[in-house]
């Protein structure tokens, strides 16, 4: 094998590492931001707001027999 064809192959395998890394470092970032702001926002929110949210069927209707 020739040496520049190996010492190429070799940059070529480096600099992709070296992208896949900084791509992996941009999405634990962004999942970590996503992270704290839904974290703010769970204690900012009160807890029947959120029951609400998972289940909005429930306490639209009363049923009253007199």
């Amino acid at each position: 094998m020739d040496i520049a064809l190996m010492s190429m192959a070799l940059s070529q395998g480096k600099v992709q590492q070296q992208a896949s890394l900084s791509v992996m470092k941009m999405s634990m970032g962004n999942a970590e931001q996503q992270g704290d702001a839904l974290q703010t926002l769970l204690s900012t929110t009160n807890a029947s707001a959120i029951q609400h949210a998972a289940q909005p069927h429930l306490g639209g209707n009363i049923d009253i027999k007199l």
